[in-house]
């Protein structure tokens, strides 16, 4: 193994146990933990947009008030967070002349109020399968993928946007967020509904990682940050569920609550 995969794998296990000891825990460690990455990800968002260091934080300070909001102690999820998204984002627009920085504002915010909602459903041990589905799919799909694409390789799914990726690499992630799902159906208690739904979200996902890749290329980097050893930043990490855990909980309150 190699030094560079070495430290890769070891900051890759360290974020996914940081990220199921919150989720473990919920409240308000989960919601703190959302809000920390939530942060991160609006000043990389304003690096990939060219905003400058002023405008970066002026928008990383404007996303926090929604998520702020979001705290269970607080508003919670309501209406005063969509409201407080709304002031930010048009907070954003309007004092730095720059459409692009503000979208970042229902990038960071939207997954974030998701995976609140999942987590919250009552009781704790459904909130619990709910979140953790929405994260493992993305998790799963990120594993299928790479080892799909790798092994079989073929055409390119998006090459202008990033070459690494092939439909064999799709059809793998898909059939691992199945699986997945099925696995979560069978040992505990997961929705049916849900566990045929997987494959969108691993769809979903792929989708959120090549909207952030093309985002990188017009950047002309090749990470968001810098953050993560072996990683890149925040938004590396997390681009599969910026798409996912809104679709996760639409399809919740679809396919589950609407019954």
């Amino acid at each position: 193994m190699t030094s560079e995969l070495r430290t890769r794998s070891v900051v890759g296990v360290a974020l996914i146990a940081l990220a199921l000891g919150a989720l473990l825990a919920g409240g308000i460690i989960f919601w703190l933990l959302l809000v920390v990455a939530g942060v991160l990800m609006q000043g990389e968002w304003g690096d990939l947009t060219g905003a400058d260091a002023q405008q970066r934080k002026a928008a990383m300070f404007a996303v926090s008030f929604p998520l702020a909001l979001l705290c269970p102690l607080a508003a919670g999820i309501d209406w005063p967070v969509l409201i407080a998204g709304a002031a930010a984002f048009f907070f954003v627009a309007f004092t730095s002349r720059n459409m692009k920085l503000a979208l970042g504002i229902p990038y960071v915010c939207l997954p974030i109020v998701a995976l609140m909602f999942l987590r919250g459903q009552p009781p704790y041990a459904h909130g619990l399968l709910l979140a953790f589905w929405a994260l493992g799919l993305v998790w799963a799909t990120d594993i299928g993928a790479y080892f799909a694409g790798r092994s079989i390789g073929g055409p390119k799914l998006a090459p202008r946007v990033s070459p690494s990726k092939t439909w064999a690499g799709l059809a793998g992630g898909v059939l691992a967020a199945l699986v997945v799902g099925f696995l979560l159906h069978r040992l505990a208690g997961l929705p049916i509904q849900l566990a045929a739904a997987s494959g969108l979200l691993a769809v979903a996902a792929q989708l959120g990682d090549l909207l952030e890749s093309g985002m990188k290329r017009r950047a002309g980097v090749k990470d968001s940050g810098s953050l993560l050893p072996g990683h890149g930043g925040v938004m590396d990490r997390l681009d599969g569920v910026v798409a996912a855990a809104p679709l996760a909980a639409l399809l919740y309150i679809l396919l589950v609550q609407g019954q």
